[in-house]
């Protein structure tokens, strides 16, 4: 964490010598990836261990908008990962960044839909940026290189960026402290690029790089949903109801499926319902998620083909316009309900979902 202090007090522009090489190795020369594969490992489960003492700055393009993914590592061989984190909220005003990653280990103490302090000017406003640990064997090397690299793919699916390795180009959304300094500048730095050389040399036989990384990043996120998205069984009700939207609305979002129910629920924006606190939506269906979370799925205008899913906290004021509805259970789908009310039936959108694994489900 003593490196990422010297960062945050860099000034853009600041001149240095990189000592980078390009990173050109192709996946399948990768040692450290073979062995990855070979012994099957298993990223860790996302901790999420949020500090409330953290500033909150949105990104360039607005909160939980950021463009990409910074790597770093501490280039501290004797601390911990608690240690490291103990550091940093105590140095916070310094430098901070979202999250630690060591061998058995990902953890979460910042929020990622916020900026942090870790590349300096400009990348501070554009990256989610992890730290991690350096680590001393075989073994821990490669699974903080899966922890990592997972973490990585989490990340990108999570704020819907595709993999893009920026190293070449400067463009993209996965980058290492060395190119954001070497195409954004604010920084001299270059790691992980050594802490990867070093210690792939040293257990592997073969330096590894941010190229032999990027091809693990690539096949995690390839696999995402069917391997680390655990999804929660949901009920699902079809109703008539109509709801006011709620003054707090901007503290959740609009998704076009059950967000941690459906493998491919996605973060839409609010301006596909012309939000306005206190207008009125239209319900069709309720789900209960298997946390007692509830959800529903509103319509802009009652005859109006947009269905949006809404966590209960964006609503207001729900009322039944028709009461009686039938009720359908699934773990793992969302299928049409019949109304049993006066009123004509209506059937609704089936929306599918897989079950896999996740390292992190949603709290909602």
């Amino acid at each position: 964490m003593h490196k990422v202090v010297l960062t945050a007090l860099a000034t853009l522009g600041a001149a240095g010598i990189f000592g980078m090489s390009t990173t050109t190795a192709s996946a399948a020369s990768s040692n450290v990836n073979d062995y990855i594969n070979s012994q099957d490992i298993t990223p860790a489960k996302v901790t999420k261990a949020i500090w409330s003492g953290f500033p909150k700055n949105a990104y360039r393009n607005g909160k939980a908008k950021p463009e990409g993914v910074v790597i770093h590592e501490t280039a501290n061989p004797s601390s911990t990962i608690y240690n490291e984190i103990a550091y940093m909220k105590r140095n916070y005003n310094n430098a901070f960044v979202h999250s630690f990653v060591d061998a058995s280990n990902i953890i979460n103490i910042a929020n990622t839909d916020y900026l942090s302090w870790g590349v300096g000017y400009p990348g501070n406003a554009r990256f989610i940026q992890f730290e991690q640990v350096e680590v001393h064997s075989k073994s821990a090397f490669a699974h903080e290189i899966a922890n990592a690299a997972w973490y990585t793919a989490y990340l990108l699916n999570e704020y819907n960026l595709k993999p893009n390795d920026a190293a070449y180009d400067g463009k993209g959304t996965v980058w290492s402290h060395g190119s954001v300094a070497k195409y954004l500048g604010g920084s001299t730095h270059t790691d992980p690029v050594g802490y990867y050389a070093s210690a792939g040399s040293t257990y592997f036989g073969q330096k590894y790089t941010m190229a032999m990384f990027y091809q693990m990043v690539k096949k995690y996120y390839n696999n995402l949903d069917l391997s680390h998205t655990k999804l929660m069984s949901a009920t699902y009700t079809s109703v008539n109801q109509q709801a006011q939207l709620s003054s707090t609305y901007k503290k959740n979002y609009l998704y076009n499926h059950v967000k941690g129910s459906n493998k491919n629920a996605k973060r839409q924006s609010w301006s596909k319902i012309s939000p306005k606190v206190g207008k009125t939506y239209y319900i069709d269906m309720t789900a209960k998620k298997s946390n007692g979370s509830m959800w529903y799925r509103i319509r802009p205008s009652k005859n109006s083909a947009k269905r949006y899913w809404v966590y209960s906290g964006n609503l207001t004021n729900i009322t039944n316009v028709v009461t009686a509805t039938a009720t359908s259970t699934s773990a793992s789908s969302e299928s049409a309900a019949t109304s049993s009310s006066v009123a004509s039936s209506s059937s609704s959108t089936v929306e599918s979902s897989a079950t896999s694994t996740s390292s992190a489900s949603s709290s909602n």
